[in-house]
């Protein structure tokens, strides 16, 4: 069916309720009718992300249902008495949509394992596994604007599904008739027949112990954690609770929290983009800071997996760290506290995305560490630990993202921020005790280890003129690739999409041995590089470029024209 059919069966079907209805024949703008209607929204690897409204393009508890019959469906093929573990975080309808979830697993026979009360992403991949269940969902949009919603899917690891489990699902979710197929079942119901079981505090208490068995230095933490002045804003999220309950544990006691941002609120008030990286929403924790006068400012997005931290120059201005900042100083401190604690080893392992700052290579290769490359996307995080305790080849010391996720520990298979909070906090607690900041430490690593300076270029494109649009700029690059930018010539071409790493000094080729992804990385002869993608979860095409400096003013200066040449090469503003 094309797009206006799609929109009239929706009108003309029983099945969809009345306020729906109402809300779709008031639409009057033809552009939008299609965008709501021209396509299924899209299950990838890491389940469905999109606007909140009426519409098989869109957030609501037809396509919530239709997904999760398909996920019931492999689920009851796939496994003996399956049973799946549900989260959800403050944005709008998440409970309704978690609900939703619940209610179509009950009636498949699929028993639902529900959080009573919001929660953080990762605390719901810690309870899969916890509670053995084989599978996971929580309904998030993690740091889009409040429009969104979505619906992550996780397997028997606590991991987001992999391609194959995906693509497996995704076949099911296809054959599903949305108006007919989706079983459903009353919570009452559900709740008698032992189908939907409520999360309680136990599995709570089993993940903040394992988040305290994490701390690197515990002797520093037990002496000095009172004297770390902290300032935390969970941006209306589902960190609060967790977050002030794991620093109440650890005795970090002078904790102030962002008390405009502090309650749940999916409509964001404070913060319309609820995002760490987005320097705007710590305007409220700078200001308080001026009275305050802490160490450490940081703060988590609404489901609690990324968090991005505030430090102050010595100019006495407060700066937003990069995502690849805070990992670089994570890897360093971590690595560090391991070999002064006598216990490193040449099979210690950090994990990042390919997208992410080499500069974690460097930190590696100074503590005879071992670092690894994955895709973007913390699922081939993920999978890689479950390698590494399946084979014993490897420990596990950190995985992160630029886009400002961490994971340390493998009972979670996510990036978590609330790990990350524990560890960012015994981080700067250590540099405290050595007279010195985060900001400072930065500085000592950028001394040692080169001035990495990074840059992130997102365009919107909304729409399928948007998605056409994205597809046709990386296959233009794909098929035209420049030799080099300005001036500096491109030594290796990678397409991962291909499979296939050119190095175009020597002319010769190898297999990039990584899932396919329509993914381009170059990199040239001084060690800069750029890589293009699209968005897995936002209509948006991101690109990534990183250089080296001498001192930071050389690397930004690099990095500034760098992003130009990038543009014009790209053709875009």
């Amino acid at each position: 069916m094309n797009f206006k059919e799609n929109y009239e069966a929706w009108l003309a079907s029983e099945t969809i309720d009345e306020t729906t209805k109402a809300e779709l024949k008031a639409l009057t703008d033809e552009k939008e009718i299609e965008d709501r209607f021209y396509k299924n929204l899209e299950f990838g690897t890491g389940g469905l992300r999109g606007k909140i409204a009426a519409g098989t393009n869109r957030m609501n508890v037809y396509t919530i249902g239709k997904a999760t019959q398909g996920l019931a469906t492999y689920l009851v093929k796939n496994f003996t008495n399956p049973s799946v573990a549900i989260g959800f975080d403050s944005r709008n309808f998440s409970d309704t949509f978690a609900e939703t979830a619940a209610r179509v697993l009950a009636a498949n026979g699929v028993k639902a394992y529900l959080y009573e009360s919001l929660r953080p992403t990762p605390m719901v991949s810690f309870a899969v596994r916890h509670l053995n269940a084989d599978a996971g969902i929580v309904v998030t949009a993690s740091h889009n604007p409040k429009e969104y919603n979505g619906y992550k899917v996780y397997g028997s690891d606590g991991g987001q599904v992999t391609d194959n489990a995906a693509n497996e699902i995704l076949s099911y979710i296809n054959n599903i008739d949305i108006f007919g197929d989706v079983k459903t079942m009353s919570k009452e119901e559900a709740m008698e027949k032992g189908l939907l079981v409520y999360i309680g505090e136990e599995v709570d208490n089993a993940y903040y112990e394992r988040v305290e068995s994490l701390v690197v230095n515990k002797q520093l933490v037990k002496d000095h954690a009172s004297e770390l002045k902290i300032i935390y804003t969970p941006i209306h999220g589902s960190g609060n609770i967790p977050v002030r309950t794991m620093l109440k544990r650890l005795g970090y006691e002078n904790v102030s929290v962002v008390k405009e941002q502090e309650l749940p609120n999916g409509n964001f008030p404070t913060a319309p983009y609820p995002n760490p990286e987005v320097p705007q929403v710590f305007e409220i924790a700078i200001e308080m800071a001026k009275e305050v006068g802490p160490d450490l400012i940081f703060g988590t997005d609404p489901d609690c997996d990324r968090i991005g931290v505030i430090v102050k120059e010595d100019s006495g201005e407060y700066k937003v760290l990069t995502g690849n900042q805070v990992g670089v100083l994570l890897s360093d401190y971590m690595l560090n506290a391991r070999k002064e604690t006598g216990v490193l080893s040449s099979k210690d392992t950090l994990i990042k995305t390919i997208v992410t700052t080499e500069m974690a290579a460097r930190v590696a290769e100074a503590y005879d560490a071992q670092i690894m490359n994955v895709l973007t996307g913390f699922k081939y995080i993920g999978e890689k630990i479950e390698q590494f305790e399946q084979t014993g080849s490897n420990n596990f010391v950190l995985g992160f993202e630029e886009s400002y996720g961490y994971l340390s520990g493998g009972f979670v298979r996510d990036k978590d921020a609330v790990i990350a909070a524990t560890l960012i906090a015994e981080m700067a607690l250590y540099y405290k005790t050595k007279g010195k900041n985060l900001a400072q430490a930065l500085h000592d690593l950028f001394e040692k280890y080169g001035y990495y300076k990074e840059n992130l270029i997102s365009i919107t494109m909304e729409g399928k003129d948007g998605q056409e649009q994205i597809a046709a700029m990386i296959t233009n690059l794909r098929e035209n690739m420049p030799k080099e930018v300005n001036g500096v010539k491109i030594a290796t071409s990678e397409d991962y999409k291909l499979s296939k790493r050119v190095n175009n000094i020597e002319g010769t080729e190898e297999e990039i041995f990584l899932p396919k992804s329509n993914v381009l990385k170059f990199i040239l002869e001084d060690k800069s590089w750029f890589v293009i993608r699209p968005s897995g979860t936002e209509p948006k095409v991101k690109i990534y470029a990183s250089v080296v400096g001498v001192n930071v003013e050389d690397a930004e200066a690099k990095c500034d024209e760098f992003v130009k040449a990038i543009k014009v090469i790209l053709n875009v503003k």
